[in-house]
């Protein structure tokens, strides 16, 4: 899977305001703003991230992703690189 496959099937799956993604193949990590997190703890979040992959995370197609999650609020106050 590339980057840009996994970034399509989370977009199709959760809207986003802005999505990052990077990795090797199997190890990824992902900056996502989506308004669907507002009122969410962190770890609702994943797991609503998590529901877009669905079987993938379970077949090993996606072994491991690190995220870090805002609403469009937060990342608007977070510090830009």
């Amino acid at each position: 899977m590339t980057a840009e496959e996994l970034k399509s099937i989370i977009a199709a799956g959760l809207p986003c305001d802005h999505l990052e993604v990077e990795g090797d193949g199997r190890h990824w990590s992902a900056v996502i703003v989506s308004s669907e997190f507002e009122g969410r703890r962190p770890i609702q979040r994943h797991q609503r991230v998590y529901a877009t992959l669905g079987a993938r995370m379970h077949t090993d197609e996606v072994h491991a992703l690190s995220m870090k999650t805002f609403t469009p609020a937060e990342w608007a106050a977070a510090p830009q690189p």
